[in-house]
């Protein structure tokens, strides 16, 4: 099997820990103007945080978070997790202020950041070293595959080489990091999952995110899939790639997560994916099979 983000939270925690999904009120380069004006081509309204507390006052919003969940968190501790859009992109000022409130309860033991690699200056980098000395840091970045015609297609903004020099720089600053894959891409197969499976551990991530591709509504890949341009996966085609793909990995690397979840009133395709207890039940008994 694999090693599941449960079993390395306790390793790190002693015990379970749940994550806080929050709002930093953050835009992205791909939306501002900066690189691009339309997000890439799957990308919600929301900036992937449609399950994210939304507010001005984080404190806040890590309570609300904390209230929807804790009646399930026997061990009382939580990780803050930035979600929404790209988290890293602002002045170090706002990120430090950001960041340090959302580490400043007893229940916050670690901090989650989900961003882009092109938006890791150095200093960025250094602030996150230094915050990483207070409670532990995990770096998120959203890879999604190393295939270039699909790079372009999917609008991500940034060459390959970007993300590489971002997770170095990163693990070189004591950082761990957590790199995105997205299975089903269109035009995409099997050996494009592999390649950018490998490249994910090539460059030293220490965990992985598997999420399949979905279609959500007001986006430019809802248009594309709408005029025939592809077609999303099975659960069963999805299951076959997701198992070879994690065969790939060593024993140390993390796997964060195995499926992906848009919001139902939003979901397009696949359908099968607004079923998370049915999906998650079918993939880990597939992925046990021999």
């Amino acid at each position: 099997m694999y090693k599941t983000l449960n079993e390395h939270l306790k390793e790190k925690f002693g015990s379970k820990v749940y994550k806080l999904s929050i709002d930093g009120g953050f835009t992205c380069p791909n939306r501002d103007g900066t690189v691009g004006s339309r997000g890439c081509i799957f990308c919600s309204e929301c900036g992937s945080g449609e399950f994210a507390e939304k507010g001005d006052d984080i404190l806040l919003q890590l309570e609300r978070a904390k209230k929807r969940v804790e009646h399930k968190n026997k061990s009382g501790k939580y990780i803050a997790y930035f979600q929404s859009f790209t988290n890293t992109y602002a002045p170090c000022d706002r990120l430090e202020r950001l960041f340090k409130a959302a580490l400043s309860p007893d229940y916050i033991v670690g901090l989650s950041v989900a961003t882009r690699p092109d938006c890791l200056p150095d200093d960025t980098v250094e602030l996150l070293k230094g915050l990483n000395k207070i409670k532990p840091v995990t770096v998120e970045l959203g890879l999604q595959t190393v295939n270039e015609q699909t790079v372009k297609y999917i609008r991500r903004g940034y060459q390959n080489a970007i993300y590489f020099d971002a997770v170095k720089r990163l693990k070189a600053a004591g950082l761990e990091v957590v790199t995105h894959v997205m299975i089903g891409l269109p035009f995409e197969d099997v050996n494009d999952a592999v390649r950018t499976t490998r490249a994910a551990v090539e460059s030293g991530a220490d965990g992985i995110k598997f999420h399949m591709l979905y279609v959500l509504k007001n986006t430019d890949l809802a248009a594309e899939f709408e005029k025939g341009a592809f077609n999303t996966l099975t659960i069963e085609q999805y299951a076959k790639i997701l198992k070879e793909c994690i065969s790939l990995l060593p024993k140390h690397i993390t796997v964060h997560r195995i499926t992906g979840d848009g919001a139902k009133c939003d979901l397009i395709a696949p359908l099968w994916s607004a079923d998370k207890k049915r999906t998650l039940n079918f993939l880990n008994s597939y992925l046990k099979e021999g």
